[in-house]
């Protein structure tokens, strides 16, 4: 998505559509799932959290981690999530940055695309796919 701006705009769109074309399959094997994709941007970060139980997409990003589960984690991250990623994650966001917290569902998963880090422009995406990981996908770290 960093590097093709018609993808990016597609995935964030619908994101199911937008993740078959490049082969992958983002439904829960259990039933049907909708995926939705969150852009961070300079004015804003995204933070995933399953307020109910541990929705997560495990079929993209592997088994979700412990703390993901923890009813620390669940609450914090609704009730207060900049202190959260701080004092949990080593994330300080500038006080300029909208926080946006997504709540995920049986039915509903969301991923943060993350924003682009400075100093890529002439990385491929073999590169640059190496720059994100799980924690930015969910929104605890910020690339």
């Amino acid at each position: 998505a960093w590097l093709d701006e018609g993808f990016k705009a597609r995935l964030l769109q619908d994101a199911r559509a937008a993740a078959a074309e490049i082969g992958i399959s983002t439904s829960n094997p259990n039933a049907p799932t909708q995926l939705t994709v969150v852009a961070n941007d300079a004015d804003t970060h995204n933070l995933v959290v399953c307020t109910l139980c541990s929705c997560y997409p495990a079929a993209l990003l592997g088994p979700s981690p412990a703390w993901y589960k923890s009813r620390s984690y669940r609450a914090r991250a609704v009730r207060a999530p900049r202190a959260l990623l701080r004092e949990a994650f080593g994330l300080e966001l500038p006080l300029g940055v909208a926080l946006r917290v997504h709540d995920s569902t049986a039915d509903l998963r969301y991923l943060v695309l993350p924003e682009r880090p400075e100093g890529t422009d002439g990385m491929g995406e073999a590169e640059l796919a190496k720059l994100v990981g799980r924690d930015a996908m969910i929104g605890v770290a910020r690339g």
